[in-house]
């Protein structure tokens, strides 16, 4: 396997697949490096050099008791980039995701950095503040929590086959391979590290990181994201990158990557290449 030691010893895993630009792809809580293959097999057939690791407690890399938060998080991708000695990189960061590519643009700059994609994005906050009233209140992550130590493995099959995907609205055309997928994914990580993660990618404030954008950056999100309701997420997100560009998808739900793949394909190919 494919195998980067960081400095305190935690060992992360990633894919490198093809050649050419690289394309470097952040997953969602609580997968693994798995949920991007359909992307990374698409750009890499265009000519791209795609890799994707597995966070820190996630998939198979090492799962240490700390450091399941935001900035180390970032940290550790800024390691990888290092060992990998990455440059004029395309960051592509899903869900929790998004913000480890917020938060490493935010710690680490855009040096080696061309542009940069948040899909689904948790950024700028998902929390319900009183600066950020649109956002979520505390009682849905102790809800996620309560869930999560009662019985991790259904609470992973509810989200899978409910909200996650969309599949639990009227029209949708559910894959139960979908759902068995993500379920296997989630249940790689870490019991404490998947349980701290709720709260990284729920009460960490990406604000300030968003305003050191000063890369291309494309903002792609679902109208129906029922994880991440777009109001307090994109749309804020797009006023705070400077030029960036935003693009909603009608109808689309948080894993945009699996029910709308064509079209995200599509356009993340184009983006590229633009």
């Amino acid at each position: 396997m494919s195998i980067v030691t960081i400095k305190d010893g935690t060992q992360i895993y990633y894919k490198d697949w093809g050649a050419g630009q690289p394309v470097v792809f952040s997953h969602a809580w609580p997968l693994s490096a798995d949920a991007w293959e359909s992307q990374m097999f698409f750009l890499a057939s265009h000519g791209y050099r795609c890799i994707a690791h597995d966070r820190r407690g996630h998939g198979r890399s090492s799962q240490p008791w700390n450091g399941n938060d935001m900035d180390t998080y970032a940290d550790d991708l800024a390691e990888l980039f290092e060992a990998l000695d990455l440059k004029d990189a395309v960051m592509i960061g899903h869900s929790t995701g998004g913000g480890e590519v917020a938060r490493f643009i935010g710690r680490h700059g855009t040096a080696r950095v061309a542009k940069a994609v948040l899909m689904g994005a948790v950024p700028p906050l998902m929390l319900k503040t009183e600066v950020n009233p649109g956002g979520l209140p505390m009682e849905v992550f102790d809800g996620f929590r309560e869930a999560f130590l009662a019985d991790r493995s259904q609470f992973f099959l509810d989200v899978a086959s409910g909200p996650f995907f969309g599949f639990n609205r009227p029209d949708a055309k559910v894959s139960q391979g979908m759902i068995n997928a993500w379920c296997m994914q989630g249940l790689m990580s870490g019991h404490k590290n998947g349980y701290d993660c709720i709260k990284a990618f729920s009460e960490t404030d990406f604000t300030e990181d968003l305003k050191k954008f000063d890369v291309p950056t494309l903002i792609l999100h679902g109208d129906d994201d029922q994880i991440v309701p777009i109001g307090a997420s994109a749309l804020l997100s797009a006023k705070l990158v400077k030029d960036s560009i935003l693009k909603i998808y009608p109808g689309g739900t948080h894993s945009l990557g699996d029910t709308s793949r064509d079209q995200i394909n599509a356009d993340l190919l184009a983006f590229l290449k633009s």
